[in-house]
């Protein structure tokens, strides 16, 4: 059974952001990159479903970017994907999503993939686009929003999240593409072992140009933080002082005491 997932490489949410120089996406300076955490339950998903097919799955992992994302698919490697595939693309950011799942679908359309994994959407552009077309361009059966996943005898059982909390199941056969949730698994730790093993499997890179004959359908026309508000007044002292304040504040500069 031949599996490839799809991985991207985003900034760590917890970095500053602020808009580039061209005002169309991030400034990555000074950014900490982590792999997106939607794909992370992609590859465990996938790992575990090697580990329950033993010899017969074949893993191959996919990212595209420039040099750096190379650490989001090392990580994968360790984690127990067999091989690895760069499509090196500096302006990978400046795609749209319709490009991003023709590069998938480009590279994907002759290897014969039984099933392919990738993130419920990812956390910089959070489209939730790509997996669905990809799906769409190769004709393959695709489920999203995965929070349950089984298979057997060629029938993936998916449970699927669905709107208020309710839960939906469906079956499809393969060949499929699933988009994974937080609450499907929990991602392993690479173990310093496999870590090492990873280092000695095979990493592909492929020009972007090879693969990209698609014009973006989307273009971002601007990129921009949040207004800043107005910052509050924090009150202290003795409390029947500060009702009065508060008091004072209300009727000044709002209508709620007038």
């Amino acid at each position: 059974m031949k599996i490839l997932i799809c991985v991207k490489q985003v900034p760590d949410m917890e970095s500053r952001f602020k808009p580039d120089n061209a005002g169309v996406w991030f400034s990555d300076t000074d950014l900490a990159f982590r792999m997106n955490e939607y794909d992370e339950y992609a590859v465990e998903q996938a790992v575990q479903l090697r580990e329950q097919l033993g010899d017969a799955a074949d893993l191959t992992v996919l990212s595209i970017g420039p040099d750096r994302i190379v650490e989001a698919l090392k990580k994968a490697l360790a984690m127990g994907c067999d091989r690895a595939v760069h499509i090196q693309d500096p302006a990978a950011a400046l795609k749209d999503p319709w490009q991003i799942a023709a590069i998938i679908a480009a590279f994907a359309k002759d290897k014969g993939f039984d099933l392919i994994f990738t993130g419920l959407q990812s956390q910089d552009r959070g489209s939730a686009q790509v997996g669905v077309t990809v799906a769409e361009r190769l004709g393959f059966a695709c489920t999203t929003t995965l929070v349950g996943f089984a298979f057997a005898d060629g029938v993936i059982t998916a449970k699927r999240e669905l709107e208020g909390g309710v839960k939906g199941v469906v079956k499809l056969r393969t060949p499929a593409l699933v988009t994974c949730q937080l609450g499907l698994n929990v991602p392993r730790y690479p173990t310093l072992p496999n870590i090492m093993k990873s280092k000695k499997k095979e990493l592909v890179t492929i020009p972007v140009a090879d693969l990209l004959h698609e014009e973006a359908l989307a273009v971002t026309a601007r990129f921009y933080p949040p207004a800043k508000k107005g910052g509050g007044i924090v009150l202290e002292g003795d409390v029947g002082d500060m009702a009065e304040k508060l008091i004072a504040i209300l009727k000044e500069k709002t209508n709620v005491l007038r």
